[in-house]
């Protein structure tokens, strides 16, 4: 299965950079789009009706300031639907925080950090994981690296404890 990353405008590029990069890194095949929920609702709820049908397992949608994004493709698609708010605006990306959390019941989306393009990526590789063999072992080796990070700088730790 492979990963829709949707960016509600050119903007969200460097967000969803980390999150292609990390796809990459898992061998996770993504496709990209730009598709705005208010300047071009009709793509935005095909892309969520055909994704499964394409192939898709999972959606992370990247969106700043009014970040309807998620929330439009998850009416359309029963595929879980991952919301990256995107700083920026005059609330500096809270807007696009609450707009991505504040889902109305039935209509869940997952949302992580401003700016956590990563952290949707990796989530989205645990959900596919879940009927994915080979990609739950990459994923085991990826956090026994991430234990193993922390383990040597707490043993390089110079301060006074």
């Amino acid at each position: 299965m492979k990963v829709a990353l949707v960016l509600g405008s050119a903007s969200d590029l460097p967000v969803a950079e980390k999150a292609a990069g990390a796809l990459k890194s898992f061998d996770v095949e993504f496709r990209a789009r730009i598709i705005s929920a208010h300047r071009t609702p009709e793509e935005a709820a095909d892309l969520g009706r055909k994704a499964r049908e394409q192939g898709f397992g999972v959606i992370i949608a990247f969106a700043g300031m009014a970040a309807h994004l998620a929330g439009a493709l998850a009416a359309h698609t029963t595929l879980p639907v991952i919301g990256v708010p995107c700083k920026g605006g005059v609330a500096d990306g809270l807007d696009a925080l609450l707009s991505t959390a504040q889902m109305p019941p039935g209509v869940p989306v997952a949302t992580v950090a401003l700016d956590g393009g990563l952290n949707a990526a990796l989530l989205a590789v645990q959900i596919l994981s879940l009927s994915d063999k080979a990609l739950a072992e990459r994923l085991d080796a990826y956090k026994r690296r991430l234990a193993d990070e922390t383990l040597k700088k707490d043993g390089e730790l110079k301060l006074p404890l």
